[in-house]
């Protein structure tokens, strides 16, 4: 259930990576975090902003062609929330599952079913559309009421599961600050993956989170990444990715098991 956010802010890196010159820095950083926390991990998810402010893309194109050879078994998510029509939503398209070899890509589906259609045009490839956003500003528009009753975000999750699933290939991103809501996703999209950001630097309760979320017929994937890349600074920070991504997993798990335990 746990996905790795690559995030990476070259102030932030471990000591023995501030003399490097920072695009080399912030390639090997980001594969020993990859080789640290795979063993507990189901998916990465790369910001692709934080790789295009420092200059990076080119980074972020040799980092997916490596780790999709070592890494086959693997999600690699690119997180770019992406929202446009025509020949720019194609050229998005592109980019993230040609360029950066992406199974699946973050969107905005402000924009409706025109802006979606080049993603769906790659029939081997998913899509996580914002639903219910971690940030409180997602109040603004996404707890609106429609006219029929149902708020944005709920709407959204019932067009997903329906006419913007067809295939298969639609999940939603949903926040962990949020598990009200997130069941109220679930309940509504039972079947759709969920992206789920807001664990660990936001303070999501991952209790809460799974208990919202898991069922027996929708797979979660639980984002987190500042709390694990940045574990330490020292000489042991792939060693606490390490226990990080490992400690999280652990409690993924154990609260995943508490749904089925007996009750008192």
């Amino acid at each position: 259930m746990l996905c790795v956010g690559l995030d990476p802010e070259p102030s932030r890196y471990p000591k023995e990576f501030q003399s490097r010159h920072s695009h080399e820095a912030t390639e090997a950083f980001c594969k020993g975090i990859i080789q640290a926390t795979a063993s507990y991990a189901c998916a990465f998810k790369p910001q692709i902003a934080h790789f295009a402010a420092i200059g990076a893309e080119a980074v972020l194109e040799r980092l997916s062609q490596w780790f999709k050879t070592e890494y086959p078994d693997h999600l690699w998510i690119l997180d770019a929330k992406r929202g446009d029509i025509g020949s720019t939503a194609q050229h998005y398209a592109t980019e993230a599952f040609q360029r950066y070899r992406a199974d699946a890509v973050t969107l905005s589906p402000y924009m409706g079913t025109d802006s979606l259609e080049p993603f769906l045009g790659y029939g081997d490839k998913g899509i996580f559309l914002l639903c219910r956003t971690s940030n409180p500003g997602g109040d603004d528009l996404q707890m609106q009421t429609l006219q029929s009753g149902e708020r944005v975000f709920e709407h959204i999750a019932r067009i997903a599961a329906h006419r913007w699933n067809t295939h298969g290939q639609t999940g939603l991103v949903v926040g962990a600050t949020y598990p009200a809501e997130l069941a109220r996703v679930r309940a509504i999209a039972p079947t759709l993956p969920l992206l789920i950001p807001g664990i660990g630097a936001q303070g999501g309760d991952l209790q809460a989170t799974v208990a919202a979320a898991v069922t027996p017929t929708g797979g979660i994937f639980v984002n987190s990444s500042r709390v694990i890349l940045y574990a330490s600074a020292g000489t042991d920070w792939q060693m606490a990715a390490a226990q990080e991504a490992r400690n999280t997993q652990t409690a993924l798990q154990q609260a995943a098991a508490s749904l089925d335990a007996p009750r008192a």
